[in-house]
């Protein structure tokens, strides 16, 4: 009740500011969150925005059509609305799935399950497509998947039990309040699903058990069952997820009096609750979801249709993060922001930043990263400083991401890695790693002497890897790579400012075994050497920002020296090395629909294998 009154004074006071958008308060009820920063995003794919230092993506489903057994095996290529959570040593991802187009045509759920986040079981079914009385499919939906209830799991772990949810709606239409009704099913600890009930019925639009496929839960023989979903059922915060879909008016949800879509929430320190949904839509609750203040637009968040998620994190800050960008069609990148308080939030970065082709054609698939989820308050917690979040890539795939806390822009120490100790998910690196073009720590040249392995078999993606040093206006690079064939695949390096636009400094080793780079002052590309397989090449690269110059040595040779740099930048702050070529579609201008196919997309290429060892950077005294 303490908390309730202290929201009902900042919705008060939030009530006598009148002065329009920025007026309220931050934090009462006029303005539950507000960003204090300057930067917005741009039209490239990285927005043009410093990235959060040693984040890592890795993508758990790449949907094929063509060869079902590598994906899900349904060959169905619209995969979307991913919501995760961490129980018992494992990551659980569910997401709903179509044959091709979002909410057209039958569609199911599915369920997948990893141990470290980086590595993905094949995804099992376990909300099936669902028939009408009439004959029809109806669309699975959901705004909500896991709850660790606080019962006890039945091998007495002390895990809790975990249920999986979805939503049954209606053709076209899954989340109007026009649909069926919610299901649930327990996740047991080997990893099998206990029998599918309903846990409410939309019942304001006459479904019951008499016209409805599955019981209601409390027909279930299993008491502790039963339990967890009368838990879940109390928890105001978790129910109001359902809005969306069900819609009734029968006192079980609170009036917001808004159509809102896609909760999220958060405790602030004080205990108040910050309700979050698209497109920019706040309130704040003061008794765990019971009652709320009334929902305002938060005038400094820029946001469309795609979700925002909202949370503390390992290091007890806050983070949002959304696609900073009002085009409803074109969502990149994932972005986030931080803050102390929960309340006013800076420094928007970018988390993925990658837009890979569209391989699948389909009505409403979006470009990009998008409607992001992490792990809800009570879903667990993995190891680690760090917080994950997972989003469907293009609504083709489903990807996850590794945020690292606290949350950095900047790196202050020199840099220095030989890959020798520590794990993947340890390296201050930021990875792009899809599952046809994977990164990882390899025993090469030896288990005690590693390098890190990009290995890309990918026809329409590329592996990349990008670490990010302090900005430095003169510095000496090192490094070294090795290929394992030097007639086909690609390796990229670039040296790039804190925007990460086109580059000043770019190295490629070809499809034709050469080893160029381009020279602001000549028209072409310059051949530099030769590459074999299999052989390391000690690569040294100097810049100079100030003369807008830099020189290439290789295996101690000079192959490139006063080549002039292609753009002017203030500073130099991150090498990336990818297998392939930069990319600049989709653009702001390409359409959602209609589209096309990726041209062979289900079929792998070559595999290219780089590796790369002993990357140092050195600054230099500017003289």
């Amino acid at each position: 009740m303490k908390m309730k009154n202290v929201i009902t004074r900042l919705a008060w006071a939030g009530a006598l500011c009148c002065g329009g958008a920025g007026a309220a308060e931050p934090g009462t009820a006029g303005e539950p969150v507000r960003y204090v920063g300057h930067a917005q995003v741009d039209a490239t794919h990285e927005g043009g925005l410093p990235l959060v230092v040693g984040a890592k993506s890795w993508q758990a489903l790449r949907a094929n059509r063509m060869y079902p057994e590598q994906a899900d095996d349904f060959g169905w290529t619209y995969n979307h609305a991913p919501m995760l959570a961490y129980w018992r040593g494992r990551f659980w991802l569910e997401y709903l799935s179509g044959p091709v187009h979002e909410n057209k045509g039958y569609s199911h759920t599915l369920v997948m399950s990893s141990a470290d986040g980086m590595n993905w079981e094949k995804p099992r079914e376990v909300f099936p497509v669902y028939r009408l009385p009439d004959g029809t499919a109806a669309q699975v939906h959901q705004r909500m998947g896991f709850y660790v209830a606080p019962n006890d799991s039945r091998d007495g772990s002390g895990a809790g039990r975990l249920l999986v949810l979805g939503f049954y709606g209606l053709p076209n239409h899954p989340n109007d309040g026009r649909g069926v009704g919610r299901v649930v099913r327990e996740i047991h600890a080997d990893g099998t699903f206990g029998p599918v009930y309903f846990i409410r019925y939309n019942a304001h639009n006459g479904w019951s058990g008499q016209n409805t496929n599955f019981p209601l839960y409390t027909a279930s023989p299993d008491a502790g069952f039963k339990q967890a979903c009368g838990a879940l059922l109390a928890n105001r915060l978790m129910t109001l997820q359902w809005w969306e879909e069900d819609r009734a008016k029968d006192g079980f949800y609170p009036e917001m009096g808004q159509v809102l879509k896609a909760f999220s929430f958060y405790h602030r320190k004080d205990g108040a609750v910050v309700g979050l949904w698209k497109s920019s839509w706040a309130a704040l609750s003061g008794d765990d979801g019971r009652t709320w203040s009334n929902p305002v637009k938060a005038p400094t968040f820029v946001m469309a249709e795609g979700k925002v998620w909202g949370q503390r994190t390992s290091d007890g800050r806050y983070a949002l993060v959304y696609n900073p960008r009002r085009d409803n069609r074109h969502r990149w990148p994932l972005a986030l922001v931080t803050g102390e308080d929960g309340v006013r939030f800076d420094e928007l970065l970018t988390l993925q930043g990658e837009v890979p082709p569209r391989r699948f054609n389909g009505l409403d698939k979006a470009y990009g990263p998008q409607y992001v989820r992490g792990i809800e308050e009570g879903n667990g917690t993995p190891p680690g400083s760090a917080f994950w979040v997972t989003y469907s890539m293009n609504k083709d795939d489903i990807w996850i991401s590794r945020v690292p806390t606290p949350v950095r822009s900047t790196v202050g120490q020199p840099v220095r890695d030989d890959f020798d100790r520590g794990t993947l998910e340890e390296l201050p690196w930021n990875l792009y790693s899809p599952r046809w073009a994977n990164i990882r720590l390899a025993d090469l040249p030896s288990a005690t002497n590693r390098s890190l392995e990009l290995n890309d078999r990918d026809p329409a993606d590329y592996a990349r890897a990008v670490r990010i040093f302090p900005a430095s206006k003169q510095a000496v690079v090192r490094f070294k790579v090795l290929a394992k064939q030097s007639d086909h695949g690609r390796l990229e390096i670039e040296l790039l400012d804190r925007q990460g636009y086109r580059p000043p400094i770019r190295i490629v080793f070809d499809e034709t075994g050469r080893v160029r780079a381009l020279d602001g002052n000549r028209m072409e590309p310059v051949s530099l050497v030769r590459y074999v397989a299999n052989v390391w090449y000690d690569i040294v690269v100097r810049f100079d920002v100030a003369k807008e110059s830099f020189d290439i040595e290789i295996d101690h040779l000079p192959v490139l020296t006063g080549a002039e740099f292609l753009d002017p930048v203030p500073s130099l702050e991150r090498i990336s090395f990818r297998t392939g070529e930069f990319r600049t579609s989709p653009t702001l201008r390409d359409q959602k629909s209609p589209g096309e196919d990726f041209p062979g997309a289900d079929e792998p290429v070559p595999a290219a294998t780089f590796h790369l060892d002993d990357l140092s950077v050195a600054a230099t005294e500017v003289k």
